[in-house]
C-alpha cells in the first residue's frame, strides 16, 4: 500500500460499479456498448470471483497477484489465448500470424525471432527520431494562435503515427499518410467491438458486421504494406547494405536463432500490423490520458514541466533520467491500462488459492479492476503519480500492476513504448502548457484500448 500525499489528488470519472451482474441480454449490450460498464462492486473488493456466466460458462475472475502469477508464468502452459478473444484479434485477418494471434510452438518460433528487434541498446537507437517527430508536432501547435483548441487525442494519434512511421518504415508510407492513417483508424475501431455471434462461437461463415466493417481498411492496410514489403525485400536483394535501418529491415532479416527459419512475407504483414496495434494504438491513448490527469494536477504538472525544462542533451538517457515524468505515465496506465482486460482458456484443471478452475474455464484478468482494486491500492480511483516514484515503486507486486502484460507473453515493445512517451511528454511540457476545455470531461469506452468516449479538446499555451 502506498502513502496518501498531503494534497488532495485528482479523481477522474469511472463508470459507477454494478450492484449485481448484468443478464445475458443486458450483459450483451453492455459488451457491444461498453465492456468496463459490465463489472460489480465485488469485483473490485473479492480476490478471486468464480462461478457460471450467462454468456461465457464457467469463469474465473482473478484480482490475486499469486493467482495471476501461476496463470501468466507459473502454470502459464495450462492457460491459452481462449477462442474468443482469437475470434475477436482474427477479424479481418491478413492471413499470416503475428504475436497477437499466434499459439503454442507457432508464436514462440515467432517470439524468437523477434525479441532481438527490441533489445534496450536497438531500441536507444529510435529516440533521436523519436523527440524530431514529437518536436514537429510541438512546432505545429504553436503557429496556431495562443490558446488554440487541440482535439488531443487525435493529437498524440498523430505524433505516434508519425514515430511509427520513422522508426517502423523510415517514412515509406509518408506518401499516403493520411489514406494509411485513416484506414487503421477504421480498422481499429472494426475490430474493437465484441459480436454476439463471436460470443456464442457461432460457425465462422455467418457475417460479422465487424468483419464488414474492417474489409475496406484491411485491404487498403494490406495491399500498401505488400507493396513496401516487397519493395524492401528487392531494395535487400539488390543492395543490402543500403537499406534502411528501421524495424521493417531489422524484421524482414529476422531468423529463429534455433532453426534460422525467417517470417514468411504474410507472417511479416501480419506483425506489422501487431506492431501498429501495440505500438500506436496502445501509446497513442496512453498519452492522451496522462495529458489529460496532468491538466487536472497542478502539483504533478509543474513537477513534470520542471523536470522536461532540465532534460539532458540525449533523449536515449531520459527514459532511466525523469523519474517524475515517467512516474505520471505509469498512474495514468494504471488508471487507463491500454489493455484493459486478458482472457485465457484453462487446458485442465487447476486451482488458483483456494478456487478450482476446471478444464474450460474461461479465465478473466482485467487490469481495468486490477489496478481500482480496494485491496490491492490506495485510493485506487485517485491520481497519485508518487506510487511510482523510486523506492514506492517497489512496493507495487510485480502482478498488481500489467500495463503490458505479464509473463512470457508480455508485450514486446514495453521498452519502446515508454522510451516513446516519455519523450513525447518531455517534449510537450517543456514548450507548451495545454488546458482542459470546460465541458469536456472525458468518459473512458473500451475497444481494444481505453479511449475517450468522443473528441478530448485542450487549449494549448506556449511555455516562456
Amino acid at each position: 500500500m502506498t502513502a496518501v500525499a498531503d494534497t488532495k489528488p485528482f479523481v477522474p470519472y469511472a463508470p459507477t460499479p454494478r450492484a449485481t451482474p448484468a443478464g445475458r441480454l443486458q450483459g450483451l449490450w453492455l459488451l457491444a456498448r461498453n465492456p468496463i460498464e459490465s463489472w460489480t462492486q465485488a469485483h473490485y473488493t473479492q480476490p478471486i470471483l468464480a462461478g457460471e456466466s450467462p454468456l461465457f460458462g464457467y469463469a474465473v475472475v482473478v484480482n490475486h497477484p499469486p493467482a495471476i502469477r501461476r496463470v501468466l508464468v507459473d502454470n502459464a502452459a495450462n492457460y491459452e489465448k481462449d477462442p474468443l478473444q482469437l475470434r475477436i484479434l482474427k477479424t479481418g485477418s491478413s492471413g499470416g500470424e503475428g504475436l497477437f494471434t499466434a499459439t503454442g510452438d507457432a508464436w514462440k518460433r515467432t517470439r524468437r525471432t523477434l525479441s532481438p528487434l527490441f533489445t534496450p541498446r536497438r531500441v536507444a537507437t529510435f529516440a533521436g527520431l523519436m523527440q524530431n517527430n514529437a518536436e514537429a508536432r510541438v512546432d505545429r501547435w504553436l503557429k496556431r494562435r495562443p490558446g488554440a483548441i487541440l482535439e488531443i487525442d487525435r493529437e498524440m494519434t498523430g505524433v505516434t503515427y508519425d514515430i511509427l512511421s520513422t522508426t517502423l518504415f523510415s517514412d515509406a508510407i509518408a506518401k499516403d499518410s493520411t489514406g494509411f492513417e485513416r484506414a487503421l483508424m477504421q480498422y481499429l475501431d472494426a475490430i474493437g467491438r465484441v459480436d454476439p455471434l463471436d460470443v456464442f462461437n457461432a460457425p465462422a461463415w455467418l457475417p460479422r458486421i465487424a468483419s464488414f466493417r474492417a474489409r475496406a481498411p484491411l485491404a487498403f492496410f494490406t495491399q500498401t504494406m505488400m507493396r513496401i514489403v516487397e519493395e524492401r525485400q528487392a531494395l535487400i536483394a539488390r543492395d543490402n547494405a543500403s537499406a534502411p535501418d528501421d524495424l521493417l529491415t531489422a524484421l524482414l532479416r529476422a531468423s529463429d536463432p534455433e532453426t534460422g527459419i525467417g517470417l514468411s512475407t504474410e507472417d511479416v504483414i501480419a506483425n506489422l500490423l501487431t506492431f501498429i496495434v501495440a505500438g500506436h494504438e496502445t501509446t497513442s491513448r496512453a498519452l492522451t490520458w496522462t495529458l489529460y490527469l496532468l491538466s487536472q494536477s497542478p502539483e504533478w504538472r509543474a513537477r513534470a514541466e520542471a523536470e522536461a525544462a532540465n532534460a539532458s542533451p540525449d533523449p536515449a538517457n531520459w527514459l532511466d533520467e525523469m523519474h517524475t515524468i515517467r512516474a505520471v505515465f505509469e498512474e495514468a496506465m494504471r488508471l487507463y491500462p491500454p489493455a484493459p482486460v486478458l482472457t485465457r482458456e484453462a487446458q485442465d484443471f487447476d486451482r488458483l488459492g483456494e478456487t478450482n478452475v476446471p478444464k474450460g474455464a474461461l479465465v478473466i484478468i482485467s487490469p481495468w479492476i486490477l489496478h481500482r482494486h480496494k485491496l490491492l491500492w490506495t485510493q485506487p480511483e485517485a491520481f497519485m503519480p508518487e506510487r511510482f516514484l523510486p523506492g514506492a515503486r517497489d512496493a507495487i507486486d510485480r502482478f498488481a500492476y500489467l500495463p503490458f502484460g505479464g509473463g512470457a507473453r508480455v508485450c514486446i515493445g514495453a521498452r519502446f513504448a515508454m522510451l516513446e512517451a516519455v519523450i513525447v511528454l518531455a517534449t510537450i511540457l517543456r514548450r507548451t502548457r495545454l488546458t482542459l476545455v470546460a465541458g469536456e470531461e472525458p468518459k473512458p469506452l473500451q475497444r481494444i484500448t481505453l479511449r475517450p468516449q468522443g473528441r478530448l479538446a485542450m487549449q494549448v499555451h506556449k511555455i516562456g
